[in-house]
C-alpha cells in the first residue's frame, strides 16, 4: 500500500499536467462551487461555468446575496436544477448563520445541504488539508485495478470495501494533493476506456495488468442490467491458435466459451490505427498485424440488446500475462459451445 501512495505522489508532483480553474484552489467557498458544479457534470462543461459563476460572484456573501432567476440563468445548461437550488439555500445559511464564514471540520461540511461523502471530503481535504479520502468513480476504477479488487462497485459491501481502502492509501500529512493526484490519474493515465497502461508508473505493481483483467475492472453490478451493451472481441491469434475462455459469474452466456472480451457503455468506432495504439497502449502488445475488423454485429436478447464486433489481431509474441488462457486451434473452434453473437461471426467464415 505504501508503495502505491508513493509512486502516485511522486507521479503527481513530478509528470501531472492536468489543469483546471479550480485546481490548488484553497478557498472552501471556490472548492465547493467547482465541486458542486461536477457533481452532475464533465470537467470539460463545467469549466466555463466555474469560471462565469466567480466571476459574478467572487465571494459566497455575493452569491447569497443574488437574486434567484439571475443565479439560475447563469447555471442555464447545467441541468439537475436541484443542484443550483442547494447552492442558493447553502450560501445563503453560511451568511446568515455563520456570518459567511465556511465550516472548517468535515462533520460540519457534510451537513450543509446537497454535500455528500465524496465533496465533503474534498472541501476538507483541499481546502484544510483534513485527512479525509475522496471516492469517486476515478478513485474506485484506480484501486481496483491496481489491488485486483473484483467485488462490484456499486454493492453495499463493495462500496465499504473501497471507502476503507481509499482511507488507508491516503497521504494523510498531504490529503488535499493525495486526493488531486489520484483522481487525475484516473482521469489522464488509468481512463476506463484504453488506460495508457504502457507507461503507467504503477503497472509493475497492478494487479490487473499482471492478470490481463485491466479492461474487466472495476466491476459494475449495473452493469448486467443495462438494456444496450457493446461488446468488442478480440481474436489473438498465435501459431495456428486462437485465445478463448469460459464465461463465468452471474452475466449472461454462463459457461458458454468465448474470446478476449472489451466491453465499453458507447460504441468505439475501430480502425486499424485506433486498434494498433489500444493494443500498445493498454496491454503492452506493440508488434501485431491487424487482420480483421468485422461489420458491427447485433443480438437482441430477452431485456437487452448486444452490438459489437470481432477483432482479429496475429500476434508474433504470447504476452505473459495471456498465457493462463486456453489457446484452441482454429480448425477446431467450432466444435466448442459459443454464444449465438459469436457463432453467427464463425458461421461467416474464420
Amino acid at each position: 500500500m505504501e508503495k502505491f501512495t508513493e509512486i502516485l505522489m511522486k507521479w503527481h508532483k513530478q509528470h501531472n499536467t492536468r489543469e483546471m480553474p479550480w485546481k490548488g484552489e484553497k478557498d472552501p467557498y471556490k472548492i465547493w462551487l467547482s465541486e458542486v458544479i461536477l457533481q452532475q457534470t464533465r470537467v470539460a462543461q463545467g469549466w466555463q461555468y466555474y469560471t462565469n459563476f466567480i466571476k459574478k460572484y467572487p465571494t459566497i456573501g455575493r452569491l447569497a446575496g443574488a437574486k434567484d432567476q439571475e443565479v439560475f440563468k447563469l447555471w442555464e445548461g447545467l441541468g439537475y436544477y436541484n443542484r443550483c437550488k442547494n447552492l442558493l439555500f447553502t450560501a445563503r445559511q453560511i451568511v446568515k448563520e455563520r456570518k459567511g464564514i465556511f465550516p472548517d471540520q468535515y462533520e460540519d461540511i457534510l451537513e450543509l445541504k446537497g454535500v455528500g461523502p465524496y465533496t465533503a471530503a474534498a472541501i476538507a481535504s483541499f481546502a484544510y488539508n483534513l485527512p479525509y479520502a475522496v471516492v469517486d468513480g476515478n478513485v474506485f476504477r484506480v484501486l481496483s485495478r491496481f489491488f485486483g479488487i473484483e467485488e462490484a462497485i456499486d454493492s453495499a459491501k463493495g462500496k465499504n470495501i473501497f471507502t476503507e481502502l481509499a482511507a488507508k492509501v491516503l497521504a494523510k500529512k498531504e490529503a488535499g494533493l493525495y486526493n488531486q493526484a489520484i483522481m487525475d490519474f484516473g482521469a489522464t493515465i488509468c481512463k476506463p476506456f484504453a488506460p495508457v497502461c504502457s507507461s503507467c508508473p504503477l503497472q509493475k505493481h497492478c494487479i490487473a495488468y499482471k492478470e490481463g483483467k485491466v479492461n474487466q475492472l472495476p466491476i459494475k453490478e449495473k452493469t448486467l442490467l443495462r438494456k444496450h451493451r457493446w461488446f468488442y472481441y478480440f481474436l489473438f491469434e498465435f501459431d495456428g491458435k486462437i485465445l478463448v475462455h469460459l464465461r463465468t459469474g452471474k452475466d449472461i452466456w454462463q459457461n458458454l466459451n468465448e474470446f478476449y472480451l472489451l466491453e465499453t457503455d458507447e460504441q468505439v468506432k475501430w480502425d486499424e490505427t485506433i486498434v494498433t495504439a489500444w493494443l500498445k497502449d493498454q496491454i503492452g502488445i506493440r508488434k501485431a498485424t491487424v487482420k480483421q475488423l468485422s461489420p458491427v454485429m447485433v443480438q437482441q436478447l430477452t431485456h437487452q440488446q448486444i452490438k459489437g464486433q470481432f477483432i482479429r489481431v496475429e500476434l508474433k509474441t504470447i504476452p505473459p500475462f495471456l498465457h493462463k488462457y486456453k489457446w484452441e486451434l482454429i480448425s477446431k473452434l467450432r466444435k466448442l459451445p459459443f454464444p449465438k453473437f459469436i457463432t453467427a461471426f464463425l458461421e461467416a467464415g474464420v
